[in-house]
């Protein structure tokens, strides 16, 4: 069986070169990299047992204890996995022998941070430098969790885990015009808190925004109740096309047929500073708004 790499890499070539240019932006891997991710992990570890846990000599990308980590993690059935905010959650039921703390399980946390990767390998490849964590499966296969950067987060958690924010795939129309209205933040800056909704990052705030017409400095509140309902609908248009073209993040994610899906082609403002607006031909600019770029259109976007 061949590795498989479920993680972000820069790639070349005249088709996704600017995806390698982009990296020199905010890179954290949003919500449909992530679900991307998960899903995969999903349809290729669900239901192994972890019989065995090695962990690194690194502290950074320890949330929980190393020793709770592995006596957690040990002997357990990955029950599902999934996405919450930006992090993958292994959900764990006992295996044969194992005595959880809860009888609803426990869950394994992971966060990629902005390098972190999750790869299921056959035992024999070679340990990628840069290694923090594997887990031997009962299948014979390893699950590796590599971070070069360190700026990932393994952390183990009882039944009942929970992350701040809503959900932005599932919040109704009303519960987002209220988290919006009255706030004097800028817009751009209020999409991006994870308190509010969790998930979305820079590249996808962008997007949200050209596609409902509204500036990134605009202040939330200032924003008619008409416009929150066309940004409220343009996020969950450009979140679920993200999806199902595997993320914006260059990958060598491929789906169950091989396809590969880059969305960062679909770029209408992020990472295009400079170069015309796909709409009216004006040029693409760029702000920093709390410390992120902010990429608009000043002809669309008011």
């Amino acid at each position: 069986m061949e590795e498989l790499h479920l993680y972000f890499t820069e790639v070349t070539g005249p088709v996704k070169r600017r995806a390698a240019a982009d990296c020199k932006l905010e890179r954290m891997p949003e919500l449909p990299e992530v679900e991307t991710i998960a899903r995969g992990l999903a349809k290729r570890v669900t239901g192994d047992v972890i019989e065995s846990v090695w962990l690194g000599k690194k502290p950074e990308p320890l949330k929980s204890p190393a020793r709770r980590i592995a006596e957690t993690l040990e002997h357990t059935r990955i029950a599902a996995v999934r996405r919450m905010g930006k992090h993958i959650v292994f959900d764990l039921t006992p295996a044969a022998g194992k005595k959880l703390n809860v009888e609803a399980g426990a869950h394994w946390i992971v966060h990629l941070g902005m390098t972190g990767s999750l790869r299921v390998c056959e035992p024999q490849t070679e340990m990628a430098k840069h290694t923090h964590a594997v887990l031997t499966l009962g299948s014979g296969r390893e699950l590796r969790f590599v971070d070069p950067r360190r700026f990932g987060r393994l952390s183990v958690a009882d039944a009942g885990f929970e992350t701040a924010g809503t959900e932005p795939l599932e919040i109704e129309l009303e519960r987002f015009t209220d988290l919006f209205r009255g706030r004097e933040t800028p817009i751009k800056s209020a999409l991006l808190n994870q308190k509010l909704l969790r998930g979305v990052g820079n590249i996808y705030a962008d997007e949200s925004l050209f596609r409902a017409g509204i500036r990134p400095r605009r202040r939330a509140a200032s924003i008619s109740r008409e416009q929150l309902r066309k940004l409220y609908l343009a996020v969950q248009e450009v979140l679920k096309e993200a999806i199902a073209m595997g993320g914006s993040s260059v990958s060598d994610y491929v789906d169950a047929e091989g396809n590969e899906g880059f969305f960062q082609l679909q770029h209408r403002v992020y990472g295009r500073e400079g170069e015309a607006c796909l709409v009216c031909k004006s040029s693409i600019k760029r702000v920093v708004i709390a410390g992120r770029s902010s990429h608009y259109c000043a002809k669309c976007q008011k």
